[in-house]
Parts: C-alpha cells; sequence; structure tokens
C-alpha cells in the first residue's frame, strides 16, 4: 500500500517553485530581449555597409538589450575594439563620436539622393522622408561630442 499523502492544497509554494514560476517568464523575455539584441547587431552591420542605414543607434539598441538578456554578450559588445569605446562614451555621457556623426549625416544625405534619384517620389513623400531624414540628422548633430 502506498502511504496517504497529505492535503497540500492550503500549502504555499516552497522557494525553488516560485523561483521557477517567476522565472518562466523573466527567461521568456530574456529571449525576446536577446534576440531583439541580434537583430539590432545585425541591423547595425547591414548599416555599416549600406549608406540608407544608420550603424550606431541599432548597435546602441543591441547593447540594450543584450544588457537586459545576457552580461555576457553585453560584455562582448563593450569590449569590441569598434563598437565598444562608442557604447562606453554613449552610456556615459551620451556621447556620438564626430567620426560617426559625420558618417551618419553624409549616409542619410547620399541615401536621400539615391531614394530621390532611385523612386522618383511623390512631392508629399518626398518631404516626409526629407524631414526624418533631417530631424534624424538634427538629433544625431546635437549630440555631445566624445
Amino acid at each position: 500500500m502506498s502511504n496517504p499523502q497529505p492535503d497540500d492544497s492550503n500549502a504555499q509554494p516552497n522557494g525553488a517553485e516560485t523561483a521557477s514560476r517567476g522565472s518562466v517568464a523573466s527567461k521568456a523575455q530574456r529571449i525576446i530581449y536577446m534576440l531583439l539584441g541580434f537583430m539590432m547587431l545585425a541591423l547595425g552591420i547591414i548599416g555599416a555597409f549600406l549608406p540608407v542605414m544608420p550603424t550606431t543607434i541599432f548597435i546602441i539598441l543591441a547593447a540594450w538589450f543584450f544588457g537586459r538578456s545576457s552580461p555576457k554578450f553585453e560584455a562582448k559588445l563593450l569590449a569590441h575594439p569598434q563598437f565598444g569605446p562608442m557604447l562606453i562614451k554613449w552610456r556615459e555621457k551620451g556621447a556620438v563620436p564626430v567620426k560617426a556623426k559625420f558618417f551618419a549625416c553624409g549616409g542619410m544625405t547620399l541615401g536621400y539622393a539615391i531614394f530621390w534619384w532611385g523612386a522618383q517620389p511623390g512631392l508629399w513623400l518626398a518631404l516626409a522622408v526629407g524631414i526624418f531624414m533631417l530631424a534624424s540628422a538634427l538629433y544625431v548633430a546635437s549630440r555631445p561630442s566624445g
């Protein structure tokens, strides 16, 4: 015969059960943040080669997502010889290096020229895209230099 089990219907969950229930949501959130981190990193790398896409903002976002999902990947990004110093300056002072500002604004200008020439947009679309790119360039240019 089996031993009778006590009625645990009113018992409080132990620490392991509570932790596992809480970690399900946080684990799912970490996975989502990690996936978003890799997506932002991929977009940043693509942006390094395409003039119509920015690099800096996607790398900053990748570091933010990795900071909430994987300290290992965040540390790798912060230690990267190309991106690390820029990320550290952004976190400390909100600073964007002058070279990054130059390439960002130049890339947006070139991207708009390619858009204008290739898509031959109507007036309203050309104005909307132009205003968006101008606002983006002004934001980048207004950040402290670092």
